[in-house]
């Protein structure tokens, strides 16, 4: 799997990528990580990649020029599954989401910054636009390293343990169950002895019961 970033600000995403899980992922060449400038991609000597906005209004627009060359660049040197915009109006990201895209060859995912893009980028270049949540950041570089993280995770051979991602919250519409682990007991607060019990098929039973309890308590509107 390819993802290219296109951002204003490419520092910010550097050590999201530098550690840990997904690290491992691009170093295994599991998948590639692209992280793009858009200033290189500016049309003037002072690399402008923002303006004013038509109409008036306050803060800055990313201009139309250097994104529509960026992702030309791109589309000249392979096919893209997905042009991905992180916006605060898109799509709510879920466990759903991250399953489809786990599934495509190369993603491009542009972010936005300062006051967002030229409405026209998102007309005639984005194919998916991908909220995070009901808020707003200053830019699109950790909502993309957010998105970026929870679809390399589901690539084969990216967790030690593949099942693992299967039982993680939300991939059946549920809440993950509780997890522990050793001592057993601890200033006399003890595991559950199911846990302890040997029984694989009971166990099984057992939490499931517990994520469904667990998301009828927290996330009833899970069960919808």
């Amino acid at each position: 799997m390819r993802i290219d970033i296109i951002s204003a600000v490419p520092d910010l995403m550097t050590s999201s990528f530098g550690h840990s899980i997904l690290k491992r992922a691009i170093k295994n060449k599991l998948v590639e990580v692209n992280i793009i400038n858009l200033r290189d991609y500016a049309t003037n000597k002072q690399k402008q990649i923002d303006d004013y906005a038509f109409g008036g209004g306050a803060g800055m627009v990313l201009m139309i020029e250097p994104i529509d060359a960026c992702i030309l660049d791109l589309k000249s040197k392979r096919i893209y599954d997905e042009i991905i915009y992180m916006s605060p109006d898109g799509e709510l990201l879920n466990q759903k989401i991250c399953n489809q895209l786990s599934l495509v060859k190369n993603i491009i995912i542009l972010c936005g910054h300062y006051k967002g893009i030229d409405e026209r980028v998102r007309e005639n270049l984005i194919t998916r636009e991908i909220s995070v949540g009901d808020y707003v950041l200053s830019g699109g570089e950790i909502a993309a390293a957010m998105l970026s993280d929870a679809v390399i995770r589901l690539l084969p051979g990216v967790l030690n343990d593949e099942t693992s991602a299967l039982s993680d919250s939300f991939q059946d519409d549920l809440l993950a169950p509780p997890v522990y682990t050793r001592p057993a007991e601890y200033k006399g607060w003890k595991i559950p002895d199911i846990l302890i019990s040997g029984h694989t098929l009971n166990v099984e039973k057992w939490r499931h019961e517990k994520s469904l309890e667990r998301t009828k308590q927290r996330r009833p509107d899970l069960l919808k």
